[in-house]
């Protein structure tokens, strides 16, 4: 047999080899972070009230605690009403727990449970809310904060981020102090009031429990939610997020001469910034199927097409394809890398004037694995030796640690999830960011879900246009967090 034969011989029995390592992989593939909800000791679920729920939702929809990029706007005595609401409104819940408000307006409730050796559960719900778009008004169904319940949903801003997840955590926290209900384990509640721009509320909360000594089993806010849709399988998935994103803003600074724009200098301000931010955003970092994001695939195999279990089960040959599949869509590509996103411009107040600097500003969302200085160094890397200067707007959020998929803590909320969606439960990466980040200090671990279906679709109008929450899903809500207390608080 000659050299060509041999070679050729050799190649057929390699990929018989890697093909025989893929089939036995494939086979034997085993999904990550999978919890049979059987396995678990679920609390019962109560009666729902949802007419009284979603009544009350309304009503704390039209509180307009809005938190303005310029806090100057805010409205502190709308955050004081909703705060005597809660208190009338809650009677049982009140009466169980005792509350504190630190830092203006955040709150924090403690239950205390009859073991106090045992570590605490932390909930958290925010109580602020973005804008609404000035002109867009006309283009919503019902008026932003008139909190109006037609059509089978409650209608107005943050009727989902976040003041459904808060007013049905108290629905369940009322009903169940209304019971009789005892914990054993002590049930902490923190209210942040201005996580929409990254306020100092909840790591106000987080100073306190932790001059406390207190460290939490586990914490659960707002983050992820029951896709109904869910690109991967076209079939409802809770995902529950077990880490979340950095976040920083570069700020990007061409110093410039000024002067009139009809006789300008060979490079301006303005050329300068652009060179700058296009070198920045030219240079995205790279996608890696690791981390969150990937868990989420692997964990979604089973129930996925063959040939999407058997990359997944292979990952050592197939990740470059699974990176591109992923990548098809902006929200895949996020949950696999650092993104890049210049968002603010500014230059001269005049359109014959030339700006004296111009200035730019960049989001970045940090994923785990990379940090802000790894950020700064390959900005700082990217412009060269154009005459710019960099910084960070405020100091950056560091991505979170990734929380456990093993733990007590994970399989009481996965086995609640899958019992209350009857859909798989998989992990995931937040993209955006949440309160929940400060307290990882005191925590375990930190989860981030909302247990709500959306569509893809539906998911747009959070921060959007006719922001509005299903009765189904208000209900689905309030049965979920009662459940949850009464579980995880009685261990």
């Amino acid at each position: 047999m000659g050299f060509l034969g041999k070679a050729a011989l050799a190649g057929g029995g390699l990929l018989v080899a890697v093909g025989a390592v893929v089939a036995v992989r494939t086979a034997t593939f085993k999904a990550p972070a999978v919890v049979d909800p059987a396995s678990v000791t679920l609390a019962s679920a109560r009666p729902v009230d949802v007419n009284k729920a979603t009544a009350n939702l309304a009503q704390a929809v039209r509180f307009q605690t809005v938190s303005h990029q310029d806090r100057a706007d805010d409205q502190p005595a709308e955050w004081d009403r909703l705060h005597a609401w809660l208190q009338v409104t809650y009677p049982a819940a009140h009466a169980a727990m005792t509350r504190e408000v630190i830092a203006g307006h955040t709150l924090v409730y403690t239950w205390t449970g009859s073991r106090p050796d045992l570590a605490p559960v932390v909930l958290m719900a925010h109580q602020d809310v973005v804008p609404v778009t000035p002109g867009s008004e006309a283009a919503w169904t019902h008026p932003p904060f008139d909190g109006v319940v037609a059509d089978g949903a409650v209608w107005g801003r943050g009727s989902i981020d976040d003041k459904g997840s808060l007013v049905t955590l108290f629905e369940a926290l009322e009903s169940v102090a209304a019971s009789g209900f005892k914990p054993v384990r002590t049930v902490i509640i923190v209210s942040g009031h201005d996580e929409e721009v990254r306020g100092v509320g909840a790591r106000a909360a987080a100073d306190l429990l932790k001059a406390r000594g207190i460290k939490a089993q586990f914490v659960l806010d707002e983050g992820m939610v029951v896709v109904e849709d869910h690109p991967v399988t076209g079939k409802p998935t809770a995902i529950i997020g077990t880490a979340e994103k950095g976040y920083a803003t570069l700020k990007v600074v061409a110093p410039a001469v000024g002067g009139h724009s009809s006789a300008p200098p060979p490079q301006t301000g303005v050329a300068t910034l652009s060179r700058a931010v296009l070198a920045i955003a030219d240079k995205p970092f790279p996608m890696k199927f690791s981390g969150p994001g990937a868990d989420m695939l692997k964990a979604l195999a089973p129930h996925a097409s063959p040939i999407v279990k058997m990359a997944a089960a292979n990952t050592w040959l197939f990740s470059p394809l699974l990176v591109k599949v992923t990548a098809k869509t902006p929200a895949g590509a996020a949950m696999l890398h650092t993104t890049i996103a210049p968002t603010m411009l500014k230059g001269s107040p005049k359109e014959n004037v030339l700006p004296q600097d111009a200035t730019a500003w960049i989001n970045y969302r940090i994923a785990p694995g990379d940090s802000s200085a790894k950020v700064m160094a390959q900005a700082k890397a990217a412009v060269g030796d154009l005459p710019v200067e960099l910084s960070w707007t405020k100091i950056p959020d560091e991505p979170s640690r990734v929380s456990s998929t093993e733990s007590d803590a994970w399989k009481t909320l996965a086995g609640l999830a899958a019992a209350e969606s009857q859909a798989p439960v998989v992990p995931g990466l937040v993209t955006a960011g949440t309160d929940s980040r400060y307290l990882a200090p005191v925590a375990t671990d930190v989860y981030r879900f909302q247990p709500l279906r959306l569509s893809v679709n539906d998911t747009k109008i959070i921060h959007g246009t006719d922001e509005h929450i299903t009765v189904a899903n208000v209900e689905r809500m309030v049965r979920f967090y009662q459940r949850l207390i009464e579980t995880a608080a009685a261990k």
